[in-house]
């Protein structure tokens, strides 16, 4: 075997080590990325999910055993689809996903294939954006990708290429701020981009022989492998009562079953028989399987019918971590809902806002936001949780939006319908219209749309670094207003800039005012900022939801 700074071809196991080595090195970059926030408020979250999103693709890596290199960036691509999390982490999904198509097929891929390869994940990239924006982590790809594939010559190594890919990444990064006002101003480069300057900075230091540190490793098994488990709750005179998670990954195989002709309504018939709390969708000829039942073992052999195994896990539910037994037996016991014509699934963070949005008619509320943004995994979970034909999705941020779509195309179950919120303003009034006696989808959707035209929603934030914004002196530890992009406050508290930024909304011509407050405000906050609204602001009726959230001070919804 040639050592890696002679190869000309890249096979199924040097696309492994690339693979690691990029997941391992953007883990340790997470902050680094993070931090690069046009805003200098604590949500800063691309770095967390774009690993996230490699580490989905890592998952797909273990179910994968074989040797060729187009079915090994299938395997990761499949994962990276599901694990997708935020803007970028799909944007990157989609990267992987057209190199697994340019790359089908094929046992190895010389550098002309692999580049052209390459220039596929941009043309997906690209497609996966309404309205694609140049200074983003989609212009360092391209530029990157196209002037390797230029320079390219037949004697050029795979470490040649990739160390080329990289210096040419880096140069269109250092440019995003030239093409990105908002970033220029900020005085930042694109998070994105710089997550994927990372990535591909692994992978060459894979190529150069650097192995994957051991505790990086560790750390991209999937999540629930690590949780800590309190074994005391289950001992030898403990009856099992709440029975197993079971989840799993079914290659389907064509000695076994007809795969086009393949239902995955048949499984979950015979699923309903043995368990609950059944998820069971299909990815190609993939199927992933989530059921809670006493006898895992008749779902192994029952699915076995239709193909192999890629991963298999087990959990014993009264063992599972920060959950309790109680819990655990509700849902054990909560039988699946019945098929509905009309649904549907929103995002909130805090407790309090997902109560809310509950109360106000939403089937399903994922639990997320700022911080925390849903995978597209998650939202399909969702989607077979609430059991309908036609499914109408809030994602309430935009940098949510992506997923949803992304899960909407994967999902074929039902006819989603993606309302594009961009705020928990515009997702709170779409809600408080929601309306399905039209008795017509696209009526319904459309009406949702109309709803959130108009309203503003306000945040309150703490500053984590100085910035200078729309004119704005923001001072680190001080407090913002601002609203969509646009940065309007900056006072040295809480209250101060809640209230400066209600003058800003211009309150005086409203009626109604929502505000939702995160769990960090005291109740003599909440009296101090409703003082200010009676004085100045008589004529508007103040509302107030303890949300609960993390990020956001507080909400401001004006309608």
């Amino acid at each position: 075997m040639p050592v890696y700074n002679e190869r000309k071809t890249v096979d199924a196991e040097l696309f492994e080590k690339m693979i690691l080595g990029g997941a391992a090195n953007l883990l340790a970059n997470i902050q680094t990325v993070n931090d690069l926030n046009v805003f200098p408020i604590p949500d800063g979250d691309t770095g967390e999910n774009m690993y996230l999103t490699m580490r989905g693709g890592l998952e797909g890596l273990q179910g994968y055993s074989g040797d060729a290199l187009g079915e090994k960036a299938r395997a990761v691509a499949k994962g990276m689809l599901l694990g997708a999390r935020g803007n970028s982490g799909v944007i990157l999904s989609q990267l992987f996903y057209g190199l697994a198509e340019g790359l089908a097929g094929l046992e190895t891929a010389d550098l002309r294939q692999f580049g052209s390869a390459l220039k596929q994940g941009v043309k997906c990239a690209y497609g996966a954006v309404t309205h694609p924006v140049e200074g983003t982590i989609l212009t360092v790809a391209r530029e990157s990708v196209e002037k390797v594939c230029f320079y390219y010559r037949d004697d050029t190594t795979v470490e040649d290429f990739f160390t080329c890919y990289l210096n040419e990444m880096k140069e269109a990064l250092e440019k995003t701020p030239n093409l990105l006002a908002v970033l220029k101003e900020a005085g930042v480069i694109d998070s994105g981009g710089a997550g994927l300057v990372y990535i591909t900075e692994g992978f060459c230091k894979a190529l150069g022989g650097q192995e994957a540190e051991n505790e990086l490793a560790s750390s991209m098994v999937p999540s629930s492998s690590q949780k800590t488990l309190d074994f005391s709750k289950f001992n030898e005179n403990t009856v099992m009562e709440f029975g197993y998670c079971t989840e799993l990954l079914l290659q389907l195989q064509h000695a076994k079953t007809n795969i086009s002709a393949f239902s995955t309504q048949q499984l979950t018939d015979f699923l309903e028989t043995v368990g609950d709390s059944i998820v069971a969708f299909q990815t190609g000829t993939v199927v992933k399987i989530h059921v809670h039942t006493m006898e895992p073992w008749k779902v192994l052999q029952y699915c076995q019918a239709y193909g192999e195994f890629l991963t298999v896990k087990i959990e014993n539910m009264t063992l599972q971590h920060n959950e309790t037994v109680k819990e655990k037996k509700e849902e054990f016991k909560r039988p699946k809902r019945a098929r509905r014509k009309f649904a549907t699934v929103t995002v909130a963070a805090g407790e309090g806002l997902i109560r809310t949005f509950k109360e106000m008619g939403a089937d399903y509320v994922i639990s997320g936001g700022q911080t925390n943004n849903p995978s597209s995994e998650d939202f399909i979970k969702a989607f077979e949780e609430v059991n309908a034909d036609y499914i109408f999705v809030l994602p309430n941020n935009g940098n949510i939006v992506l997923a949803a779509k992304q899960a909407a195309q994967i999902y074929t179950d039902s006819d989603i319908r993606v309302v594009e919120s961009k705020s928990v303003g515009e997702g709170y009034s779409a809600l408080s219209m929601l309306d399905y006696s039209a008795d017509d989808a696209d009526e319904i959707a459309e009406n949702l749309k109309e709803s959130m035209q108009g309203t503003v929603t306000g945040m309150v934030a703490r500053a984590v670094r100085d910035a200078s914004l729309n004119g704005v002196e923001v001072k680190k530890d001080g407090y913002m207003g601002f609203t969509d992009h646009t940065m309007l406050v900056h006072e040295p508290s809480k209250v101060k800039a809640v209230c400066a930024l209600a003058d800003k909304l211009h309150l005086d011509e409203k009626d109604f005012l929502i505000v939702v407050y995160s769990k960090y405000v005291t109740e003599e906050e909440k009296e101090e900022m409703n003082g200010y609204m009676a004085e100045n602001y008589p004529n508007v009726e103040v509302y107030g939801i303890d949300g609960g959230q993390d990020v956001y001070d507080f909400l401001l919804i004006v309608e």
